[in-house]
């Protein structure tokens, strides 16, 4: 059974910083490309960052996050990170992380987090 848990998420001051982490099980990241999603209040899904699969696991992002926020992953942990810095308003939403791959016993499926509040506020 695939479970993905973030944590890190919080209240920070505009132009503060936070660290978002996804821990996978029953999945591996090595394997599998994780997305980074966020979702703000009254507004659709959005895909904030790609942590491609891999041993270093190269990063997208989308323009209104680029230069701010950081993707990475240690797959030793099987767990991913995402570094967000300058925090702006705009960036509060639940943010979770999505995988979209095939788990240790080769069953394909489309897995996400319970997600992780992030709120940026003075």
């Amino acid at each position: 059974q695939v479970q993905l848990v973030e944590s890190g998420g919080g209240l920070v001051q505009p132009g503060g910083s936070l660290r978002l982490s996804c821990a996978a099980s029953g999945i591996a990241f090595r394997f599998n490309a994780v997305g980074w999603y966020r979702q703000a209040p009254g507004k659709g899904r959005e895909l904030v960052a790609t942590i491609n699969s891999g041993s270093a696991g190269s990063t997208n992002y989308t323009d209104s996050v680029k230069g701010r926020f950081t993707g990475s992953k240690d797959n030793a942990k099987n767990t991913v990170y995402l570094q967000m810095n300058s925090l702006k308003p705009e960036d509060t939403a639940v943010y979770y992380c999505n995988v979209k791959g095939s788990d240790y016993l080769s069953r394909w499926g489309d897995y996400w987090g319970q997600g992780t509040q992030v709120t940026v506020s003075s």
